[in-house]
């Protein structure tokens, strides 16, 4: 990586291997900063990650060594870097809503502790409550020792997530208020709920918001998850492009 006396970044695209330059101000976790393959911070800091702690450096992942035992799996990845994973090892990308299937709340005997490595990029923040299960599936799912790569969008102002719908139990969208869609909830208790204030990430339907995790509650859930050596992993990592704008939704690394 090299910096430029105009403020421009040069650095290689940790996931299709493009060297490109970017003004260090464009670099945000959600915006297409290579020219390549449209990967953002987020995207290849996931990666960098990955493969640092892997493999002991960060390569671009046509780099990795072949492993084709070394078993992972993503929920919801970005094709950009599944495709390419799944190349170099025995990686899975599962969806909620389609094959391969996976619901990361009901983790079955047939794949507990059957992973290495367990990729999950903005996807909690869209599980149903109680989120605890989501932890508690990613701990299972892992080998003793597995390796998992998180983010979620999170706060630093305030102590305790934040619950849309902590009563949530039958439920579904349906189009109305003021943002199109609103949501009505029957709890447990039998009583009526209707939700109009809505915040969808991408469009309707899985993609709804259903918490906005803090920092502090995030490392509670997964230490009481079972997890280990738990950390915000918001350093820089000049050599992919990865200047961190923000202090807030950082990546976490956790060890089963």
């Amino acid at each position: 990586m090299s910096e430029t006396p105009a403020g421009n970044v040069r650095f290689q695209c940790n996931i299709c291997g493009r060297h490109c330059h970017a003004p260090r101000e464009s670099l945000g976790r959600e915006t297409a900063s290579c020219d390549g393959c449209g990967s953002t911070l987020r995207m290849r800091s996931i990666m960098a990650l990955l493969s640092r702690e892997l493999f002991g450096a960060v390569l671009p992942i046509d780099d990795f060594p072949r492993r084709p035992r070394l078993r992972g799996i993503g929920l919801s990845d970005w094709d950009g870097y599944a495709t390419r994973l799944a190349r170099v090892s025995d990686y899975t990308n599962t969806y909620y809503h389609q094959a391969p299937r996976l619901d990361i709340t009901e983790v079955g005997d047939d794949l507990a502790g059957s992973c290495d490595f367990l990729i999950s990029t903005d996807v909690f923040e869209h599980v149903a409550p109680p989120v605890s299960r989501a932890f508690a599936g990613a701990r299972r799912l892992l080998k003793p020792g597995g390796l998992l790569v998180l983010t979620v969008p999170y706060a630093l102002e305030f102590s305790h997530t934040l619950e849309h719908f902590p009563e949530l139990h039958h439920w579904e969208l349906e189009p109305g208020g003021p943002g199109g869609w609103r949501l009505r909830n029957t709890r447990r208790d039998g009583r009526q709920e209707v939700f109009e204030d809505l915040v969808f990430h991408g469009g309707p339907g899985t993609t709804l918001e259903m918490r906005l995790f803090s920092r502090d509650s995030l490392l509670a859930e997964l230490r009481d998850a079972g997890f280990r050596d738990v950390r915000i992993a918001g350093e820089d990592i000049p050599e992919a492009g990865v200047y961190w704008p923000c202090t807030w939704s950082l990546p976490v690394l956790a060890r089963a």
